[in-house]
């Protein structure tokens, strides 16, 4: 419609388990959104590009919702952890990566949809 401003293009980003065999065509940048690196697995089969800690949920936080901590809750906590400078920092470093093509960010949790990846990729495309 003339006269109108385009949108930017949303950035392409999946969630994907670690576990699941690498799809280079899809895939684009790789990046593990674990604090823990993931049992079992070699550095060499995950096919990791990027490992940004400052924006995993951190230790306490993810013992205290594995200790039964509710999951609106969880939210709440790792968002203020992501308003944090180092991690305030680490976003805009992945923001600018995104922007480059598609990007998978990668967990060891069994639903990445329902996890906190879900949450980051939220962040990431605002």
């Amino acid at each position: 419609m003339p006269g109108r401003p385009e949108r930017p293009e949303k950035p392409e980003i999946r969630l994907r388990r670690v576990y699941d065999p690498p799809e280079p065509e899809a895939d684009g940048l790789r990046v593990l959104v674990d604090r823990l690196w993931p049992r079992g697995l070699s550095k060499a089969a995950a096919e990791v590009d990027v490992w940004p800690k400052a924006v995993t949920p951190s230790t306490e936080l993810r013992k205290w919702f594995h200790d039964g901590g509710p999951a609106g809750e969880f939210r709440q906590r790792y968002e203020a952890e992501l308003a944090e400078p180092a991690a305030v920092a680490e976003l805009g470093r992945l923001r600018g990566l995104v922007g480059g093509g598609p990007v998978t960010l990668l967990t060891a949790v069994k639903d990445p949809g329902s996890s906190h990846a879900a949450i980051l990729a939220e962040r990431l495309s605002d």
